[in-house]
Protein backbone atom coordinates (compact mmCIF):
# COMPACT_ATOMS: atom_id res chain seq x y z
CA UNK A 1 0.00 0.00 0.00
CA UNK A 2 3.05 2.13 0.62
CA UNK A 3 4.42 2.15 -2.68
CA UNK A 4 1.21 2.61 -4.06
CA UNK A 5 0.81 5.79 -2.00
CA UNK A 6 4.20 6.99 -3.20
CA UNK A 7 3.58 6.44 -6.73
CA UNK A 8 0.29 8.42 -6.50
CA UNK A 9 2.02 11.47 -4.40
CA UNK A 10 4.51 11.70 -7.26
CA UNK A 11 1.62 11.12 -10.01
CA UNK A 12 -0.14 14.19 -8.74
CA UNK A 13 2.93 16.59 -8.46
CA UNK A 14 3.67 15.52 -12.15
CA UNK A 15 0.14 16.30 -12.50
CA UNK A 16 0.28 19.29 -10.95
CA UNK A 17 3.26 20.82 -12.52
CA UNK A 18 2.32 20.04 -16.35
CA UNK A 19 -1.19 21.99 -15.71
CA UNK A 20 1.11 25.36 -15.22
CA UNK A 21 3.57 24.83 -17.58
CA UNK A 22 1.91 23.16 -20.88
CA UNK A 23 0.01 26.38 -20.50
CA UNK A 24 -3.63 25.39 -21.21
CA UNK A 25 -4.95 27.21 -18.27
CA UNK A 26 -2.78 30.39 -18.16
CA UNK A 27 -4.07 34.01 -17.98
CA UNK A 28 -5.67 36.22 -21.09
CA UNK A 29 -3.38 38.29 -22.65
CA UNK A 30 -1.99 41.49 -21.07
CA UNK A 31 -4.27 44.42 -22.12
CA UNK A 32 -2.68 47.47 -19.44
CA UNK A 33 0.92 48.67 -19.32
CA UNK A 34 1.75 47.18 -15.62
CA UNK A 35 0.38 43.94 -16.88
CA UNK A 36 4.09 42.68 -18.03
CA UNK A 37 5.02 43.49 -14.65
CA UNK A 38 2.40 41.67 -12.87
CA UNK A 39 2.84 38.43 -15.31
CA UNK A 40 6.91 38.47 -14.51
CA UNK A 41 6.56 38.76 -10.94
CA UNK A 42 3.80 35.76 -10.76
CA UNK A 43 6.44 33.63 -13.05
CA UNK A 44 9.00 34.39 -11.01
CA UNK A 45 7.03 33.39 -7.88
CA UNK A 46 5.51 30.23 -9.63
CA UNK A 47 8.84 29.16 -10.48
CA UNK A 48 10.11 29.35 -6.94
CA UNK A 49 6.87 27.70 -4.95
CA UNK A 50 7.04 25.16 -7.81
CA UNK A 51 10.02 23.79 -7.52
CA UNK A 52 9.31 23.97 -3.70
CA UNK A 53 6.11 22.43 -3.91
CA UNK A 54 7.86 19.60 -6.19
CA UNK A 55 10.48 19.12 -4.00
CA UNK A 56 8.72 18.39 -1.03
CA UNK A 57 6.40 16.03 -3.01
CA UNK A 58 9.26 14.24 -4.20
CA UNK A 59 10.39 13.97 -0.31
CA UNK A 60 6.88 12.71 0.80
CA UNK A 61 5.78 10.42 -1.78
CA UNK A 62 10.05 8.34 -1.17
CA UNK A 63 9.18 8.49 2.66
CA UNK A 64 6.23 6.99 2.04
CA UNK A 65 7.53 4.19 -0.53
CA UNK A 66 10.79 3.52 2.51
CA UNK A 67 8.63 3.60 5.22
CA UNK A 68 5.90 1.16 4.33
CA UNK A 69 4.13 -1.18 6.43
CA UNK A 70 6.23 -4.11 5.16
CA UNK A 71 9.61 -2.52 4.32
CA UNK A 72 12.34 -4.40 6.07
CA UNK A 73 11.73 -3.61 9.79
CA UNK A 74 14.54 -1.74 11.56
CA UNK A 75 13.56 0.00 15.18
CA UNK A 76 13.63 3.74 15.46
CA UNK A 77 16.22 5.70 17.13
CA UNK A 78 15.33 9.42 18.26
CA UNK A 79 16.77 12.37 16.55
CA UNK A 80 16.89 15.99 18.29
CA UNK A 81 17.23 16.99 14.78
CA UNK A 82 20.10 19.30 13.87
CA UNK A 83 19.94 23.52 15.31
CA UNK A 84 22.58 24.35 12.63
CA UNK A 85 20.33 22.82 9.49
CA UNK A 86 16.87 24.53 11.18
CA UNK A 87 18.05 28.23 11.65
CA UNK A 88 19.96 28.02 7.95
CA UNK A 89 16.66 26.60 6.45
CA UNK A 90 14.51 28.63 7.80
CA UNK A 91 16.31 31.97 7.18
CA UNK A 92 17.14 30.70 4.06
CA UNK A 93 12.98 30.35 3.28
CA UNK A 94 12.66 33.54 5.30
CA UNK A 95 14.65 35.64 2.75
CA UNK A 96 12.95 34.17 -0.48
CA UNK A 97 9.49 34.31 0.38
CA UNK A 98 10.21 37.82 2.06
CA UNK A 99 12.08 39.20 -1.17
CA UNK A 100 9.10 37.85 -3.30
CA UNK A 101 6.87 39.87 -0.72
CA UNK A 102 8.54 43.42 -1.35
CA UNK A 103 9.45 42.87 -5.18
CA UNK A 104 5.55 42.11 -5.67
CA UNK A 105 4.19 44.99 -3.58
CA UNK A 106 6.93 47.63 -6.42
CA UNK A 107 3.63 47.16 -9.15
CA UNK A 108 1.05 47.10 -6.30
CA UNK A 109 2.17 50.36 -4.93
CA UNK A 110 2.71 52.32 -8.57
CA UNK A 111 -1.07 52.09 -8.75
CA UNK A 112 -2.33 52.64 -5.23
CA UNK A 113 0.57 54.98 -3.76
CA UNK A 114 1.18 56.86 -6.55
CA UNK A 115 -1.54 59.64 -7.62
CA UNK A 116 -2.64 59.18 -11.36
CA UNK A 117 -0.67 60.91 -14.00
CA UNK A 118 -1.44 64.71 -15.27
CA UNK A 119 -4.18 64.50 -18.16
CA UNK A 120 -5.53 60.97 -16.65
CA UNK A 121 -9.57 60.65 -17.43
CA UNK A 122 -11.29 60.88 -14.43
CA UNK A 123 -14.42 58.12 -14.07
CA UNK A 124 -16.10 57.53 -10.94
CA UNK A 125 -17.35 53.98 -10.28
CA UNK A 126 -20.41 53.29 -8.05
CA UNK A 127 -21.29 49.70 -7.53
CA UNK A 128 -24.46 48.82 -5.80
CA UNK A 129 -25.98 45.23 -5.17
CA UNK A 130 -25.98 43.75 -8.05
CA UNK A 131 -25.25 46.61 -10.68
CA UNK A 132 -21.95 49.23 -11.81
CA UNK A 133 -22.54 52.88 -12.32
CA UNK A 134 -19.93 54.81 -14.47
CA UNK A 135 -20.48 58.64 -14.17
CA UNK A 136 -18.43 61.13 -16.21
CA UNK A 137 -17.68 64.14 -16.38
CA UNK A 138 -18.90 65.49 -19.46
CA UNK A 139 -17.35 68.14 -21.71
CA UNK A 140 -16.44 70.72 -18.87
CA UNK A 141 -14.33 67.61 -17.39
CA UNK A 142 -15.67 69.01 -14.11
CA UNK A 143 -18.24 66.05 -12.12
CA UNK A 144 -21.33 67.50 -11.46
CA UNK A 145 -22.12 67.52 -6.99
CA UNK A 146 -23.18 64.58 -5.87
CA UNK A 147 -25.41 64.20 -2.58
CA UNK A 148 -26.36 60.33 -1.76
CA UNK A 149 -29.58 61.78 -0.07
CA UNK A 150 -30.26 62.44 -3.79
CA UNK A 151 -30.17 59.02 -4.86
CA UNK A 152 -33.10 57.30 -6.76
CA UNK A 153 -33.56 54.15 -8.35
CA UNK A 154 -36.84 54.11 -9.59
CA UNK A 155 -35.89 57.71 -11.20
CA UNK A 156 -32.57 56.56 -12.54
CA UNK A 157 -30.47 58.78 -10.43
CA UNK A 158 -28.49 55.75 -9.51
CA UNK A 159 -25.04 58.22 -8.06
CA UNK A 160 -26.93 61.07 -6.71
CA UNK A 161 -26.17 63.90 -8.60
CA UNK A 162 -27.85 67.49 -7.63
CA UNK A 163 -29.54 68.64 -10.78
CA UNK A 164 -29.18 71.54 -9.77
CA UNK A 165 -25.30 72.25 -10.04
CA UNK A 166 -24.71 73.18 -13.56
CA UNK A 167 -21.76 71.04 -13.56
CA UNK A 168 -23.98 68.33 -13.62
CA UNK A 169 -25.36 69.47 -16.87
CA UNK A 170 -23.43 67.81 -19.09
CA UNK A 171 -22.53 64.44 -16.46
CA UNK A 172 -23.27 60.71 -17.55
CA UNK A 173 -24.07 57.38 -15.63
CA UNK A 174 -23.85 54.68 -18.05
CA UNK A 175 -23.50 50.89 -17.03
CA UNK A 176 -20.73 49.93 -19.40
CA UNK A 177 -17.38 51.79 -18.27
CA UNK A 178 -15.33 53.47 -21.73
CA UNK A 179 -12.32 54.66 -21.32
CA UNK A 180 -9.57 55.77 -24.14
CA UNK A 181 -6.37 53.25 -25.35
CA UNK A 182 -2.84 54.28 -24.23
CA UNK A 183 -4.08 57.22 -21.98
CA UNK A 184 -4.28 56.58 -18.29
CA UNK A 185 -7.36 56.37 -16.36
CA UNK A 186 -8.12 57.22 -12.75
CA UNK A 187 -11.19 55.53 -11.32
CA UNK A 188 -12.58 56.83 -8.00
CA UNK A 189 -14.40 54.13 -6.55
CA UNK A 190 -17.37 53.83 -4.26
CA UNK A 191 -19.95 51.39 -2.91
CA UNK A 192 -23.64 52.60 -1.87
CA UNK A 193 -24.26 49.00 0.22
CA UNK A 194 -21.91 46.26 1.12
CA UNK A 195 -18.09 45.38 -0.40
CA UNK A 196 -17.77 45.12 -3.52
CA UNK A 197 -14.78 44.27 -5.84
CA UNK A 198 -13.49 45.94 -9.62
CA UNK A 199 -11.92 42.55 -11.56
CA UNK A 200 -11.07 43.06 -15.42
CA UNK A 201 -8.48 40.17 -15.86
CA UNK A 202 -6.79 41.33 -18.69
CA UNK A 203 -6.20 44.58 -17.28
CA UNK A 204 -4.25 42.65 -14.50
CA UNK A 205 -6.00 44.83 -11.75
CA UNK A 206 -8.55 44.13 -8.58
CA UNK A 207 -9.60 47.13 -6.32
CA UNK A 208 -12.59 46.42 -3.74
CA UNK A 209 -14.92 48.61 -3.39
CA UNK A 210 -15.70 49.84 0.38
CA UNK A 211 -18.47 51.73 1.63
CA UNK A 212 -17.82 55.23 3.04
CA UNK A 213 -14.60 55.38 1.36
CA UNK A 214 -13.70 57.45 -2.20
CA UNK A 215 -10.57 55.01 -3.32
CA UNK A 216 -8.71 56.24 -6.28
CA UNK A 217 -6.85 53.53 -8.37
CA UNK A 218 -5.03 54.11 -12.29
CA UNK A 219 -3.72 52.11 -14.81
CA UNK A 220 -3.49 52.71 -18.16
CA UNK A 221 -4.82 50.28 -20.96
CA UNK A 222 -3.30 49.22 -24.71
CA UNK A 223 -5.18 47.47 -26.45
CA UNK A 224 -8.87 48.58 -28.09
CA UNK A 225 -11.47 45.90 -27.50
CA UNK A 226 -14.54 44.88 -25.02
CA UNK A 227 -13.65 42.86 -21.83
CA UNK A 228 -15.74 41.78 -18.95
CA UNK A 229 -15.96 43.47 -15.97
CA UNK A 230 -16.92 41.06 -12.27
CA UNK A 231 -17.28 41.59 -8.86
CA UNK A 232 -15.11 39.53 -7.32
CA UNK A 233 -16.26 39.95 -3.83
CA UNK A 234 -19.37 38.15 -2.83
CA UNK A 235 -21.86 40.62 -2.12
CA UNK A 236 -24.69 39.04 -1.68
CA UNK A 237 -27.81 36.44 -3.54
CA UNK A 238 -27.18 37.73 -7.27
CA UNK A 239 -23.21 38.56 -6.80
CA UNK A 240 -23.08 35.83 -10.21
CA UNK A 241 -25.20 38.16 -11.98
CA UNK A 242 -22.96 41.49 -10.81
CA UNK A 243 -20.97 41.62 -14.18
CA UNK A 244 -20.30 44.77 -16.59
CA UNK A 245 -18.23 45.52 -19.62
CA UNK A 246 -15.22 47.79 -20.29
CA UNK A 247 -15.00 48.90 -23.76
CA UNK A 248 -11.19 50.18 -24.68
CA UNK A 249 -11.73 52.88 -27.82
CA UNK A 250 -9.41 54.77 -29.78
CA UNK A 251 -8.50 58.21 -28.77
CA UNK A 252 -10.61 59.62 -31.37
CA UNK A 253 -13.39 57.33 -31.02
CA UNK A 254 -13.93 57.99 -27.32
CA UNK A 255 -13.65 61.95 -27.57
CA UNK A 256 -16.57 61.62 -29.57
CA UNK A 257 -18.61 59.54 -27.06
CA UNK A 258 -17.39 61.75 -24.42
CA UNK A 259 -18.87 65.10 -25.80
CA UNK A 260 -22.27 63.87 -26.32
CA UNK A 261 -25.00 64.25 -23.91
CA UNK A 262 -26.26 61.34 -22.04
CA UNK A 263 -28.91 59.77 -24.07
CA UNK A 264 -27.15 59.75 -27.30
CA UNK A 265 -23.55 58.86 -24.67
CA UNK A 266 -25.82 55.74 -24.16
CA UNK A 267 -26.78 54.86 -27.42
CA UNK A 268 -23.10 54.85 -28.95
CA UNK A 269 -22.21 53.05 -26.22
CA UNK A 270 -24.71 50.39 -27.19
CA UNK A 271 -23.46 50.67 -31.05
CA UNK A 272 -20.29 49.49 -29.69
CA UNK A 273 -21.19 46.80 -27.78
CA UNK A 274 -21.91 45.09 -30.58
CA UNK A 275 -19.20 46.43 -32.61
CA UNK A 276 -16.16 44.95 -30.68
CA UNK A 277 -16.51 41.62 -29.29
CA UNK A 278 -15.01 40.03 -26.37
CA UNK A 279 -11.57 38.12 -26.94
CA UNK A 280 -11.84 34.34 -27.64
CA UNK A 281 -9.10 32.15 -25.81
Amino acid sequence: MGRVLGIVIWGITIASVWMFVSGKWWFPASISEHGGRVDSQFMITIIVVGISFTAAQVGLGWVVWKFRANADKQRATYSHGNNRLEVLWTIVTAVIFISLGVMGQRVWASLHLHDAPPGSLQVEVVAQQFSWNFHYAGSDKVFGRTDPNLIDDSALNYVGIDETDPNSKDDSVVSTLVIPANRPVELILRSKDVTHSFFVPQLRFKQDLVPGMNIRVHFTANRVGKYELACAELCGMNHYKMKSYMLVLPENEFSELAAMPQDKFQARTAELMTKYQLPVY
